[in-house]
């Protein structure tokens, strides 16, 4: 049977879920305590039919150095092989085409994004293929905003949200 590792990793807005198949990092979970953690393995296992395992670190080893990097703003770019089985259609396109749209520290309309992936119009349509973001920090959904510049929905939640552009100097780190 086939396999996915798991493992959590603290970070400043709070802990991460990651999970590898053979193939890459393929899912990421904000708010990684047990009933999200077990909501999203069972989500895993069904999608990808896959047993979860918990990591040796095999799978796991670049993705949460690379996480661990960019959370203590060692790292701009994330650069690891992604697995894309949870995302498929429009919703690949638009996240395949994100990293490039919203560079770190920079950020995009939903509008223009659609417009990027020759789709203008469809700016809702991001909007969801955001929300359904398997790997968001790594596919950085975090840098989508509203066209007026208000932060939008986001599903780590809005202070998450705010968390990581002011990691990215987007936005003024709060003071308090």
């Amino acid at each position: 049977m086939n396999t996915v590792e798991w493992d959590v990793v603290a970070t400043p807005v709070g802990p991460l879920l990651l999970a590898a198949s053979a193939e890459g990092l393929v899912h990421v979970a904000f708010h990684a305590e047990r009933p999200v953690r077990d909501r999203a393995l069972a989500l895993l296992g069904s999608r990808l039919a896959a047993e979860p395992v918990a990591s040796g670190a095999h799978r796991l080893t670049e993705p949460i150095r690379q996480v661990s990097a960019y959370f203590a703003g060692e790292l701009r770019d994330v650069d690891l092989r992604l697995d894309w089985s949870l995302v498929s259609g429009f919703n690949r396109r638009v996240l395949r085409a994100l990293p490039a749209a919203a560079p770190f520290g920079s950020v995009v309309g939903y509008g223009e994004l659609a417009a990027r992936v020759g789709q203008p119009g469809a700016a809702q349509a991001v909007g969801a293929a955001m929300g359904a973001n398997p790997l968001p920090v790594v596919v950085p959904c975090h840098r989508v905003v509203e066209t007026d510049g208000a932060l939008g929905g986001f599903g780590g939640g809005r202070e998450t949200k705010r968390r990581l552009l002011a990691l990215e100097g987007v936005l003024p780190e709060p003071l308090f």
